[in-house]
């Protein structure tokens, strides 16, 4: 199957993907590629056939038909397909705003394998064009693949990256990507300039988020590497925080008279604005009552920690997280915070 990087259930709600923007500017060139045609180089009919497919499901993605999506999807996909369901759900509105155009077609051919691909790597172009691009897939069974990238110019422009697989002659859905192209009326290029500027400032943590921000708004995909996309990942680099907490790698973080392990700081859109995000642990999450108090005690203490967020972020998110998966969510706005 394809591997889901990002079903996004909603585009406005997602988890920005440091990790995979590094390791495509660390890999992107170490491996063999598979093959990819493009432009003059895909068969016309073949661009025919698979453009007509992604039509269809854009048309089934307007009307809401999830079970007509599900029916012609492939078999390693259709056993949880809740996740597209709810993109499908969510996104429903924006892909019904407008007229589509398909912007970007790609072939991807891994047909010859004998066994699932540990990672394959796909290079559609000239190398060192300017047009060139990349796709990076890990855990790839053999197959005939393509990613069909279409716009939607409607009121909240969207794109929606569809991949498809060949079976049996047909070109069934088998990856589903639809993203809002601008975060509260702004796109990747005014998060991009934005994140220069923090970066000038020595704002190196609204740096490290917005360009973030800014390589997401402008990847169709996260799997997927283009020259712009490689410029954004290497200007980047030099903004990295130290120290950014992970599962594996806590920060110690005191608020309300007690000690917390902070395992994820980073930003995500919510509405028309683009928020900070703090997961930690707490022993009390299913307490709603004491999970309150915390949670505010704890965007707090992470302003005062970085007191530079107040000027990048509409809101702050404290997400306290019990050891058995019970959750607790408060928001407060930076204006609010003293």
């Amino acid at each position: 199957m394809i591997p889901m990087f990002r079903t996004s259930v909603s585009c406005r709600a997602f988890v920005l993907m440091a990790a995979f923007v590094v390791a495509i500017l660390l890999g992107s060139q170490s491996l063999v590629a598979q093959t990819c045609d493009s432009g003059a180089d895909l068969d016309a009919s073949a661009k025919a056939a698979i453009n007509a497919a992604a039509k269809q499901y854009l048309d089934m993605s307007k009307n809401g038909d999830v079970a007509g999506l599900k029916a012609n999807a492939i078999p390693a996909i259709t056993g949880d397909f809740s996740a597209i369901e709810q993109a499908v759900v969510t996104n429903k509105q924006y892909l019904a705003e407008g007229n589509s155009t398909i912007t970007g077609t790609y072939l991807l051919d891994a047909s010859e394998e004998k066994a699932p691909l540990a990672r394959a790597d796909f290079y559609c172009g000239i190398y060192n064009s300017p047009d060139r691009l990349s796709f990076s897939i890990p855990n790839l069974p053999p197959g005939k693949y393509a990613v069909v990238i279409q716009k939607v110019n409607g009121k909240d422009p969207i794109t929606l990256s569809l991949v498809l697989e060949q079976v049996g002659g047909a070109w069934k859905l088998a990856g589903y990507y639809p993203r809002l192209d601008a975060i509260g009326g702004h796109d990747g290029e005014w998060y991009l300039n934005q994140a220069r500027a923090y970066k000038a400032k020595g704002q190196s943590l609204d740096a490290w988020f917005y360009y973030l921000t800014a390589w997401d708004l402008t990847a169709p995909v996260n799997f997927m590497s283009t020259p712009d996309l490689d410029k954004i990942a290497q200007e980047m680099q030099s903004s990295r925080p130290a120290n950014l907490p992970s599962q594996s790698a806590p920060m110690v973080l005191s608020a309300n008279g007690k000690t917390f392990k902070v395992t994820e700081i980073t930003a995500v859109p919510v509405d028309s604005s683009l928020d900070l995000r703090i997961r930690y642990e707490n022993p009390s999450a299913s307490d709603s009552g004491v999970a309150f108090q915390d949670n505010m005690a704890v965007i707090r203490a992470i302003v005062a920690k970085y007191p530079e967020v107040r000027g990048a972020f509409d809101s702050v998110i404290a997400r306290a997280v019990d050891s058995s998966g019970h959750e607790y969510g408060s928001l407060l706005q930076v204006k609010d915070i003293k």
